[in-house]
């Protein structure tokens, strides 16, 4: 299997003797809005980008494929399309490199149109082929679209690790109406993975040996953007919700699209993650977990242990209704886990403390830290629950 160099940030930030730097991270234009795909083949020219490789999957294609060929052809661009299969492994990556570099047509751009495990992979094989990268996010689930790394999972969907990229996506275009029509679901997940962002960025922030991804001191603007990203999700987030019911763009809708995608994917990049993530990174070595929930979600019940692992309860409480008031798991057992489950529990949190972010917290954790906190976390998340009900969770779950 074909695999570059690795890319280490630490090598280009850190410097023996030398005080940590910080640094900033984002894609060069980040451009949002209703029918904006339709003008991909006119921002492609900013790249510039001549002959494209589209990576998508077969649904994405009867989905979209024609307004994009479209929109290509008018601008004068080739394109190829490069059928990406659903998980982001080394296999994937590698069988989407081969494919590209087996066509006749010499490509100049990569452009990933779907979710965020197609568009991490589109990440790994423009590195690998020395390519630029555009990301066109038709859900607005997580934060990958704007990083300049991938979360590469092995083909059955456990997390293996993270590679790091030197560039990001040279462009991110995300159509809010094709986001409007997809499944709410995907759209209260990405909640999920954004709320953590604010959390993760001040618990790097402030703690002096936190690291961002970057393995750089976290930036005063990445922690601003994930206290906006918050503040955001708090104000507008059951609306965000709603209209996606109603398959509507909306202010309120605008507003939570770019908090999910923009305002976490810098944040999170250059602010750092810590507890919330690596929970949620833990939880996918069960495959009930993986299988069934979406990253998001496990990443909001990951926040809430983090909250109270830190003795932020108030703030646990405030997430927790959140999470309720979206349809985002409040407890374990909205994960399917029971937490008196010991075996699985603790192999989730003995998973989250293989991942090296979970350092960011301003004490050593370990996995029977993680348990008790996790315990505690269920318990006050079915408080909440209790007390304001699981309507929206049902209705996103189709329960009765």
């Amino acid at each position: 299997m074909h695999q570059p160099p690795p890319f280490q940030p630490e090598s280009v930030y850190q410097h023996p003797g030398a005080a940590l730097p910080q640094v900033l991270a984002a894609p060069s234009r980040y451009i949002q809005g209703a029918g904006v795909l339709d003008q991909l083949g006119t921002y492609l020219g900013l790249v510039p980008a001549r002959r494209v490789a589209l990576l998508i999957t077969a649904g994405g294609e009867r989905r979209e494929g024609l307004r994009i060929k479209r929109s290509l052809d008018a601008a004068g661009i080739e394109s190829r399309v490069v059928s990406f299969g659903g998980e982001c492994s080394f296999e994937e990556i590698e069988r989407g490199v081969v494919a590209i570099r087996s066509q006749p047509l010499a490509v100049d751009c990569l452009v990933a149109v779907g979710g965020g495990k197609c568009i991490d992979a589109g990440k790994g094989i423009a590195f690998r082929l020395g390519l630029p990268m555009v990301s066109c996010p038709s859900l607005a689930s997580n934060d990958a679209p704007c990083s300049g790394l991938t979360v590469i999972y092995t083909p059955a969907g456990v997390t293996e690790l993270l590679e790091f990229y030197p560039q990001n996506p040279v462009l991110v275009v995300v159509d809010t109406q094709v986001v409007a029509e997809a499944p709410v679901r995907y759209l209260v997940s990405g909640m999920g993975d954004a709320l953590a962002t604010w959390y993760e960025a001040r618990t790097c922030l402030q703690n002096p040996p936190g690291r961002s991804m970057l393995g750089a001191r976290p930036t005063l603007a990445a922690a601003a953007l994930g206290e906006l990203c918050a503040n955001t999700l708090f104000a507008d987030g059951v609306a965000a919700a709603k209209a996606v019911y109603e398959r509507q763009v909306t202010p309120a809708l605008e507003h939570v699209i770019e908090a999910n995608t923009l305002l976490s994917g810098v944040g999170f990049e250059s602010g750092g993650l810590a507890g919330a993530h690596a929970v949620a990174q833990g939880l996918t070595v069960l495959p009930q977990l993986h299988a069934i929930y979406m990253h998001g979600e496990m990443v909001a019940t990951g926040l809430l242990t983090q909250l109270v692992l830190e003795s932020q309860l108030e703030e646990a409480k405030r997430v927790a209704g959140f999470c309720a008031a979206v349809g985002l798991p409040a407890h374990y057992g909205q994960l399917s886990l029971k937490v008196s489950n010991r075996d699985d529990m603790m192999a989730a949190m003995m998973g989250a403390t293989a991942m090296a972010f979970l350092q960011n917290e301003p004490f050593p954790v370990t996995a029977n830290m993680l348990m008790e906190a996790a315990v505690a976390a269920d318990e006050l998340g079915r408080a909440v629950v209790a007390e304001v009900g699981d309507e929206a969770y049902r209705r996103l779950h189709h329960q009765r």
